[in-house]
């Protein structure tokens, strides 16, 4: 069984307020009194794609001192800047190809997908980032799998997400019926927490850290501001179910 934390959309900017909305769920994810495997950060992390501002995620998610409870894993958003996350976040060389990576575990493993398009707020999954994805699930040989990104690739019924969702969705479902290992997808962006389907598996959309979305039958406005910062928990279990659970920290 394997027992995932998730966060997403931090919109880390240099203010007071950001940095508290992150520290109070970081704190209460660190505090948990039993451990997870891991914790996943689906994009827009930074709020301007600044090297300060991945340092500050950096210090908050304990990469640099090794002080998170349990590996950390990320994945850009539109707001990111390719870059600067690699240097200041991750602490690689600088670079502008997708940030793909896969962290294995002992019953399944996580693939954190980049979904960014640099200079668009839409999301597309490229072709290297496809290639990238069969031949990791080739290397997994059948152990079952789960993809996080940040751009969902169905509409979420709100204007706003819905006009930058992930392009090209009929390709990520050809891949998803070649592939019967992937267990589920993980993704952000709409700053809603929200349960569907995509290509018959689950596509779970986790809350936001800096605002929530309004619904429209929710009444005017889109970002509610005073709301708290929401996380989430999935947990994927042996017969390769995915569950998720959502919690705010107050």
């Amino acid at each position: 069984m394997l027992v995932l934390a998730h966060i997403s959309d931090l919109h880390l900017d240099g203010t007071e307020r950001a940095t508290e909305r992150a520290e109070r769920v970081r704190d209460r994810l660190w505090e948990l009194p039993g451990p997870v495997d891991a914790l996943l950060v689906t994009g827009d992390i930074a709020d301007h794609g600044a090297e300060g501002e991945y340092e500050e995620a950096a210090r908050i998610l304990g990469l640099r001192d090794c002080g998170a409870p349990f590996p950390v894993l990320t994945c850009p958003g539109n707001h990111d800047s390719r870059a600067p996350y690699r240097k200041a976040l991750l602490g690689e060389p600088a670079g502008d190809g997708p940030v793909n990576s896969v962290r294995v575990f002992d019953d399944a493993a996580v693939l954190m997908c980049d979904s960014s398009v640099p200079g668009s707020d839409e999301g597309e999954l490229d072709e290297e980032t496809y290639a990238w994805i069969e031949e990791t699930l080739d290397e997994l040989d059948g152990l079952p799998a789960l993809l996080a990104f940040h751009h969902p690739p169905v509409a979420l019924h709100h204007p706003l997400p819905d006009a930058y969702r992930l392009r090209r969705p009929s390709a990520l479902a050809a891949l998803l019926e070649r592939r019967s290992e992937v267990a589920g997808i993980i993704t952000g962006h709409a700053h809603t927490p929200a349960s569907t389907t995509f290509g018959g598996l689950p596509l779970v959309v986790g809350p936001g850290v800096t605002w929530t979305l309004r619904l429209p039958w929710e009444g005017e406005g889109a970002a509610d501001r005073e709301a708290p910062p929401g996380f989430a928990f999935h947990v994927l279990d042996d017969e390769g179910r995915l569950t998720s659970h959502f919690r705010v920290a107050v």
